[in-house]
């Protein structure tokens, strides 16, 4: 048990005033219920820091657990979205593959057309050359035809470098033509190689 003395120590009896001193105010703590209660006290203030602890281990817990599950929802979503994106990816891979298809089918439709326009303006352009005939060999063009002179086959070869259809014309045969008895005329013969397109 504690006491607290606040009043001071008792005045003796009988005694006079002026010799007694004033007593300070005293406080025991006496025995605080010994070791067992010792062991007690700290067991209690340990449980409750313990308590404490676990009361916010398991906030903790529990929040990380609904952002798990927003997480987890979230990642659904987006997996989701993700397969509406591949799906959608391989539509537009196999519509450019369409779209290259037709662009590639229609360069290759008007391409004979497109030689032969080119090579026929080229020739109108050019006085005194006429065509006899026009082969294309793929990467190569045959061109046979009629000159009245050496110089208007020069100038058609010089026209169709002019082009840039073209980035190598060889002249294989040129020979003046003894059937025709009227005039001079050459027979000539060119190999044009296409350029890249």
């Amino acid at each position: 048990m504690i006491r607290i003395n606040l009043l001071g120590s008792p005045k003796p009896k009988g005694k006079s005033n002026a010799g007694s001193a004033v007593g300070m105010p005293s406080f025991e703590m006496g025995n605080l219920g010994g070791p067992v209660m010792q062991v007690a006290a700290v067991l209690l203030i340990a449980g409750a820091v313990n308590a404490g602890y676990w009361y916010k281990l398991d906030r903790e817990k529990t929040t990380i657990e609904a952002q798990s599950r927003l997480a987890e929802q979230k990642n659904r979503e987006l997996a989701d979205i993700k397969v509406k994106y591949m799906e959608r990816q391989r539509q537009a891979d196999a519509y450019k593959r369409r779209v290259d298809v037709i662009d590639q089918l229609r360069n290759g439709q008007s391409g004979p057309v497109n030689l032969l326009s080119m090579i026929g303006d080229t020739v109108n352009g050019t006085e005194a050359v006429w065509l006899n005939s026009m082969q294309d060999l793929g990467a190569n063009v045959a061109i046979d035809g009629t000159a009245l002179s050496s110089d208007a086959v020069a100038n058609l070869i010089s026209n169709l470098q002019k082009t840039g259809f073209f980035k190598n014309i060889e002249i294989k045969e040129s020979y003046q033509d003894d059937a025709i008895k009227d005039m001079q005329a050459f027979q000539f013969t060119l190999t044009c190689e296409k350029a890249k397109s």
